[in-house]
């Protein structure tokens, strides 16, 4: 009897996945256990196996296809047995029923167009026609798809794009002075995600520095227990500034929060985002109720997180943005000084941590000298925060910092 292979859901958030590589090809003999395909997510790699035994009959998409979760990929049955009713999209015999009655009750409204051809016109829906006219679409070299060979709005799309297309693919031939690579799948999601997000919120950057002496010397503390073997945990100055920063919002609840237009979730328990750098792309697994940790605690789960998402081992739904409330960045130890990090929506803010310079500050009244400052930049939702609150938390967790204690 055949059965569907149907696409995975990798944690209750993902919608749908990239599919990677076939390992096995139609009318292959496969056994259960063998790998059929790998697919992603926009954070992970997977690998599916076959649950049973039998010959791969179909496949029904291509290697670097979006795929919707739970939709059928594949079928696996005996050699000669039919698949259509697993095809994707393919209607039960009674809806299809249904489907027909209601096309026949519609009125289809069209045009006909006369065509230079003698004694020939041309069958087109009033929105097909003004999409072609304003698109500059040449009719005759279109085959209609609906009722009677109409062309119809669907026609006019599918036209365009390949126009569109063929233009692309002849301005990204290789030249003598450059080569096209394909862009990797999972940087094709990442990009899409921080294009939604800048669509679709008001981002502004907020800059200040903090003194950075007391984390400083907290740091070098940690890190000589550590080395004589006192403490089991060798916590970081991103750890502190972690530390810091949950405290911060503790005090200001307003930024650890979601947006969603009209209405917007205020969370009582911190679960704190960290931007991981993997050689597949940019990561932010969660730290979940990370305000009940100590700092021991809150870095041995940040590195556990850190290390999952660069061994690809990471549970996908703390890759999720929804699943972490605020988010922290940080470029410091690439010797940025300054940037802007862009908001894991729904979040309504992200901190971005720069590196530690030596600037002027008065030490005593009168008296001046260079004291090494962390630069932060906090990037905030101005629909969900006012600027004026944006400053004051951020101002806060300058204050954290300067004076943590831990």
């Amino acid at each position: 009897m055949a059965i569907p292979v149907l696409m995975p859901r990798q944690g209750q958030s993902v919608e749908s996945c990239i599919l990677g590589q076939w390992y096995k090809s139609v009318g292959e003999e496969v056994s259960e256990g063998d790998i059929l395909f790998s697919y992603e997510t926009d954070k992970a790699s997977f690998e599916e196996e076959a649950k049973e035994d039998g010959i791969l009959l179909a496949t029904f998409f291509e290697e670097g296809d979006e795929v919707p979760v739970l939709v059928n990929v594949a079928v696996l049955g005996n050699k000669g047995e039919s698949f259509d009713e697993f095809k994707p999209g393919v209607v039960p015999v009674k809806e299809k029923s249904e489907v027909k009655t209601q096309e026949k009750a519609s009125k289809v409204i069209e045009f006909e167009v006369e065509d230079e051809s003698p004694n020939k016109r041309i069958r087109i829906s009033p929105l097909a026609k003004k999409m072609a006219e304003k698109m500059e679409i040449n009719l005759q070299a279109l085959k209609g798809s609906g009722p009677h060979g109409r062309i119809i709005a669907r026609d006019i799309e599918t036209a365009t794009k390949k126009v569109v297309s063929i233009v692309q693919e002849k301005n990204l031939e290789s030249g003598d002075d450059f080569e096209v690579k394909s862009i990797p799948n999972i940087r094709k999601l990442i990009a899409n995600a921080m294009h939604q997000s800048l669509q679709n919120s008001a981002q502004l950057t907020h800059h200040m520095s903090a003194d950075a002496r007391k984390i400083m010397r907290l740091r070098k503390k940690f890190k000589q227990e550590f080395v004589e073997g006192t403490v089991s945990q060798n916590v970081t100055i991103n750890d502190l500034v972690c530390f810091a920063v949950i405290r911060a919002l503790k005090i200001f609840p307003q930024a650890n929060t979601h947006y969603h237009g009209d209405k917007m979730k205020w969370f009582k328990k911190v679960h704190l985002g960290l931007a991981v750098d993997t050689e597949r792309g940019l990561m932010v697994p969660t730290v979940l109720n990370s305000d009940d940790l100590s700092i021991a605690g809150l870095s041995s789960q940040l590195q556990q997180v850190a290390n999952q998402s660069k061994s690809g081992n990471i549970n996908p739904d703390l890759l999720n943005p929804a699943a972490a409330t605020f988010t922290v960045s940080n470029l410091g130890n690439y010797g940025v000084e300054m940037f802007t990090p862009v908001i894991n929506l729904p979040q309504t803010a992200i901190l971005g941590v720069c590196t530690i310079i030596p600037r002027p500050k008065e030490i005593e009244e009168g008296v001046y000298g260079f004291v090494p400052m962390m630069g932060l930049s906090l990037t905030y939702n101005h629909q969900a925060l006012d600027g004026g609150e944006a400053t004051l938390f951020l101002a806060e967790i300058k204050t954290q910092i300067e004076n943590l204690e831990v």
